[in-house]
């Protein structure tokens, strides 16, 4: 196995943990990572894995972020709350390493939802649905990039072989 491809294994491994604690780009390094090996090899082969695991990783990318905003809003969480809910959950990954971002936005997205609905279950609701949402969004993302990854150590192993 070639310096390179572990190297292009590295950035992926990074790539899946930064999807799962949202600190890293994670679908792009895990890209990063298959491109850097493709671009080593030099085959049509390789550009071919490059190729699936980029639309994989774009589709998972793409439909996680689509889909928890259009959740969201179809639930009646206003734009505003999930601003203030990412504005708190960037101030959450200073605050509290590896799971700040996830305190922050729910801890953010409860106090903008109970400063417009009152403290009490209507907020919660919000809450929750979102925390939900963001979760089943990162699970999607994830798997799609676990496909990805399946494709390019398959192809990563048969190049070795």
């Amino acid at each position: 196995m070639s310096v390179i491809t572990l190297l292009a294994g590295a950035l992926v491994v990074v790539g899946l943990a930064g999807i799962v604690l949202p600190v890293l780009p994670g679908s792009l390094l895990v890209g990063l990572g298959v491109l850097v090996w493709a671009i080593a090899q030099g085959t049509l082969g390789g550009w071919l894995v490059f190729t699936a695991a980029t639309v994989l990783l774009a589709v998972g990318w793409g439909t996680s972020y689509v889909w928890t905003g259009k959740r969201l809003l179809a639930a009646g969480v206003p734009t505003r709350s999930l601003v203030i809910g990412a504005l708190a959950g960037v101030v959450g990954i200073f605050v509290i390493p590896v799971v700040g971002l996830l305190v922050g936005f729910c801890v953010g997205l409860y106090l903008a939802e109970a400063t417009r609905l009152g403290f009490g279950e209507p907020s919660w609701r919000s809450t929750r649905l979102a925390l939900k949402t963001v979760l089943l969004s990162i699970g999607v993302e994830l798997a799609l990039a676990l496909v990805a990854t399946t494709v390019w150590v398959v192809a990563a192993f048969n190049a070795a072989a």
